[in-house]
């Protein structure tokens, strides 16, 4: 069975989809971008503000849904310009900081809204059941 995630912490879906799928144990968050949720518009500055702002909406989701970073055991970074990865790699070690997810990194030709960054998430959720 799977359960809609939402939250008025993070953005709003912008398409048919959801913030987040919980489904079992397992928290499927939906690539987010460096949306303000309190304005909808995409945050000023560059990669560094873009990937800040990107992990707090996620971590918005997974509030939402019980769940911390430390929960995430995978991500997907999708980024306009690798030669960005070094900075994004800097503020997204400020979010995970122990037990780190598996993770990839994707240079992309285009993003949603012309952003830097999107990132989505899977985070497990130890307490829920496995049916």
């Amino acid at each position: 069975m799977k359960k809609i995630i939402s939250t008025q912490n993070a953005p709003a879906a912008i398409g048919p989809y959801n913030q987040a799928i919980e489904a079992g144990n397992m928290v499927f968050v939906s690539g987010q971008i460096p949306l303000d949720p309190t304005t909808a518009e995409i945050v000023e500055g560059g990669i560094v503000q873009q990937t800040d702002q990107v992990l707090k909406n996620i971590g918005a989701v997974l509030e939402i849904a019980g769940l911390s970073y430390s929960n995430v055991v995978k991500t997907t970074c999708y980024l306009k310009n690798m030669d960005d990865f070094a900075k994004m790699n800097k503020v997204y070690a400020e979010y995970f900081t122990t037990g780190q997810p598996a993770r990839a990194a994707i240079e992309v030709a285009r993003l949603p809204k012309d952003v830097l960054i999107e990132i989505e998430a899977i985070a497990m959720n130890p307490a829920a059941s496995n049916d």
